[in-house]
């Protein structure tokens, strides 16, 4: 783990999404990461019974908001040193890059991750970021 500084950049993973921020304020064992830009779109369905459709709580998980906070553990969070991508343009690419893993792969499980996501898309990203 390396430690980062109070407004450095950081890449940071956080309940199964991967983010681009700064930080806030070293909190202890984490740090609080004001968001910019999107990695990778979290994850839908049940993270503890992965690739389970059927007797679970399929979740939807929406990406933070461009300026929400994160309280990360310290071991999620690495130095950033790249250009921050507008949130918006990041939104979108990992929306695309899940939605292209989710097609790769015809199952049930793949199926209804796309359909949530899909869901997601227009119920709050198209009009807000898109």
């Amino acid at each position: 783990m390396a430690e980062v500084e109070i407004g450095a950049n950081v890449k940071a993973h956080y309940n199964s999404g991967t983010y681009i921020g700064t930080v806030k304020e070293d909190r202890g064992n984490r740090y609080l990461i004001e968001v910019h830009a999107v990695l990778k779109h979290p994850l839908q369905g049940d993270i503890h019974h992965p690739g389970e459709v059927e007797g679970v709580f399929f979740h939807e998980r929406k990406a933070l908001a461009p300026h929400e906070k994160m309280n990360v553990k310290k071991p999620a969070v690495h130095p950033y040193n790249d250009i921050i991508p507008e949130y918006n343009e990041s939104l979108r690419d990992a929306v695309n890059v899940y939605k292209e893993k989710l097609c790769s792969k015809d199952n049930d499980f793949n199926n209804k991750a796309y359909h949530t996501l899909t869901e997601l898309e227009n119920k709050y990203y198209k009009d807000k970021y898109y």
